[in-house]
């Protein structure tokens, strides 16, 4: 963590803020901004700068100029004044402003998790996890999970820890991406029901309430309708009844989830980091560059560009509106207020859908909710309150 002037720098959280408040960088402006703190005994070298921010990418030395403009005008500093960043012409910048350095944010502390495996009746490998302690809680899969990543992920650790603060927690990567197989043949929504029930059974799990995340809250239904008499409690965040497709009642809505289905296909057949960040961009418009990256860095891993075609093709399918009915246990539906993913209309139908159930908008745009804005903590508490009454 380092102090200088009115700025605050977190490597680790990858965070700028100045006068307490955070400040939005591009990721090569904040790897700019480190690079220098750390070498400022002394001037750092064009070269190596566009060797440490760029790697080993060709870009014009103008390219460098642009991002230390923008560092500049970030940290309250301009090419007149080089209070804090000085151009050593000829040569490059020298970070001269006095810095303090402390500890910064401690790095969260937890016992491990334990990854474990089961074989589903068609010979898949599912893999699931287990932290923390107390009474069972259960999250069904959803987009492009892995458990290991997921673990110190800036988009899904506070999640984690969260929700294993009062339980043991029981997660899984579904079939197709995370540590599960991936090279699996076909995908049916129902096969990912079936692997919600061969991990419950793995654990050993008889009755547990159980958490549904995006399109894991529509397999959490249909868990939920399957085996009553084991889920105590089911928990909907961001979730749906029918996907995009499904849910398609006029031409023009049709022609709209068509395209959407087309352009994911290309873009991720093609490998296109544009599409990625106009998907970034729907599931957390509020957060900063910096989660977007790591947002798109942990879908890149979790699975194969032909898996996530053929997941969008499966997701925009779902329809669980005929069976949600039958839920037969108290159910609690979260949902973003200005969720740009999923509209909150999906979370009025589920509401109208489920006998006993109630639904609570959180004041957030973000389908995946971040660390740091206050719906997270509300989303928390309404959680500990429904599982705890």
């Amino acid at each position: 963590m380092y102090e200088f002037e009115d700025c605050e720098v977190d490597p680790q959280r990858f965070e700028l803020r100045r006068r307490g408040e955070p400040v939005h960088v591009e990721p090569q402006v904040f790897a700019l901004l480190t690079h220098l703190i750390r070498h400022r005994d002394r001037v750092v070298g064009k070269t190596e700068l566009l060797d440490s921010v760029w790697g080993y990418r060709h870009v014009s030395e103008s390219a460098l100029t642009s991002r230390v403009k923008a560092l500049r005008r970030a940290i309250g500093d301009s090419g007149e004044r080089q209070r804090i960043v000085a151009t050593v012409h000829g040569v490059g910048y020298r970070f001269v402003a006095d810095v303090r350095e402390n500890g910064g944010v401690p790095p969260r502390t937890r016992a491990p998790q334990q990854i474990r495996y089961c074989r589903s009746p068609d010979g898949v490998r599912v893999a699931y996890a287990v932290s923390g302690c107390g009474p069972p809680l259960v999250k069904a899969a959803n987009w492009l999970t892995h458990l290991d990543l997921e673990w110190t992920s800036p988009i899904w650790a506070h999640w984690l820890d969260g929700l294993a603060r009062r339980h043991t927690l029981v997660r899984y990567d579904e079939r197709g991406c995370g540590l599960s197989d991936w090279d699996i043949g076909e995908f049916r929504f129902d096969d990912w029901v079936d692997d919600l029930e061969l991990v419950v059974d793995g654990v050993g799990l008889d009755r547990f309430p159980l958490l549904g995340i995006s399109q894991g809250g529509a397999v959490a239904i249909a868990y939920a309708v399957r085996h009553p008499e084991r889920v105590s409690r089911l928990v909907l965040a961001g979730a749906y009844s029918r996907g995009r497709f499904a849910r398609a009642a006029t031409p023009e809505e049709k022609e709209e989830a068509e395209l959407d289905l087309v352009l994911g296909r290309i873009g991720w057949r093609h490998d296109d980091p544009t599409f990625r960040q106009v998907f970034a961009s729907q599931f957390l418009p509020d957060a900063s560059r910096e989660l977007w990256d790591a947002f798109n860095d942990l879908q890149r891993a979790t699975t194969s560009n032909d898996n996530v075609v053929r997941f969008l093709d499966v997701f925009a399918h779902i329809d669980v509106s005929a069976i949600a009915p039958s839920v037969r246990c108290p159910t609690l539906i979260l949902h973003s207020r200005g969720d740009l993913r999923v509209p909150k209309a999906q979370a009025q139908e589920l509401a109208a859908l489920i006998p006993d159930s109630r639904l609570c908008f959180l004041d957030s745009r973000n389908h995946i909710l971040t660390e740091h804005e206050p719906a997270w903590p509300e989303f928390l508490d309404e959680l500990d309150a429904f599982l705890g009454s």
